[in-house]
């Protein structure tokens, strides 16, 4: 595989390096079910895990992650820190390169922010949220799940429901689903639903009967009501009622049809308890398990490249 320098996204990936980061990745799921989990590939280096966004599940993905590889992890907790008293994004980079870290994570709500970083620091850079941009390994981790499900990661038709438009992880998804081969459905009202995305290779749909027939995988997205401005969607209960997912709707889709959510949920919101909790049919739990494989795999490529 080709030498990646940082991880600022899907685009720029190709076929053969997303195939190659999944393949790792399931080698590392195989290791950390075995028990076998700590490594020296990263004894050493330094992983600075920089969140200007809380997310406990992706810092402790990654923190886990680079512990079993064998790094020294840094959490830095940016409420609290310099950034808050007025230190700009540069000065965080320049405080960083002084630190000589050798892999930095980092999230942050404005879009470009990791880019900018990639840009002024020595260390590798790994996106792990960016605004309403990208969110690569929530892609990876959700291609190598279904992967490990339905036995391949193309042909498949993958319909996204909810809010698309504030979704980062849509937009991941979207790049790394179409650019693998796999039929994308977007599902949701207009106002969730941004402009234009039909050209990205996708097909647009505002009622979920219609959107989930003959789909593989139902990828609910969580209602991202803090990044949303006043009209732009019903009542919770309202919403539920269209576009949450619960037996009825998903009797649309295919049989064994699987359902993914890339968590925080909103119970009763945009999936019903019943479908979020049938370990038959949902891989949530399982997308949890290879977030921490794929990461790895991330590291570990980055530390070499």
């Amino acid at each position: 595989m080709a030498s990646l320098r940082h991880l600022l996204g899907i685009e720029g990936l190709n076929p053969v390096t997303a195939t190659s980061l999944l393949d790792l990745a399931e080698s590392y799921a195989l290791l950390n079910r075995s028990g076998k989990t700590q490594r020296d590939l990263l004894r050493g280096r330094t992983l600075i895990n920089l969140f200007f966004e809380d997310s406990t599940r992706t810092r402790t993905s990654f923190e886990l992650a680079g512990r079993r590889l064998g790094a020294d992890v840094v959490n830095m907790s940016v409420a609290t820190s310099s950034v808050t008293k007025g230190e700009t994004l540069l000065d965080t980079a320049a405080t960083l390169n002084a630190m000589n870290c050798d892999l930095l994570v980092v999230r942050h709500n404005r879009s470009g922010a990791p880019h900018l970083l990639a840009q002024k620091v020595s260390a590798s850079v790994i996106n792990a949220g960016d605004g309403t941009h990208e969110h690569p390994t929530q892609a990876l981790l959700d291609a190598l799940t279904i992967r490990r499900n339905k036995g391949r990661i193309s042909g498949l038709t993958v319909a996204i429901c909810g809010d698309v438009a504030h979704s980062r992880v849509a937009r991941s998804n979207i790049l790394l689903l179409t650019m693998m081969g796999n039929f994308v459905r977007l599902i949701g009202p207009p106002t969730l639903i941004p402009g234009g995305i039909a050209t990205s290779g996708v097909t647009v749909f505002h009622d979920m009967e219609e959107g989930l027939k003959g789909a593989d995988i139902v990828m609910m997205l969580r209602l991202q009501k803090e990044r949303m401005t006043g009209g732009m969607v019903p009542s919770s209960r309202e919403f539920f009622a269209y576009y949450g997912l619960d037996r009825k709707k998903l009797a649309y889709a295919k049989p064994d049809a699987l359902v993914m959510h890339p968590g925080p949920m909103n119970r009763g919101v945009e999936i019903d308890s019943d479908i979020a909790d049938d370990a038959a049919r949902s891989r949530i739990q399982e997308q949890v398990e290879m977030g921490v494989a794929v990461r790895m795999a991330v590291l570990d490529t980055l530390a070499r490249g």
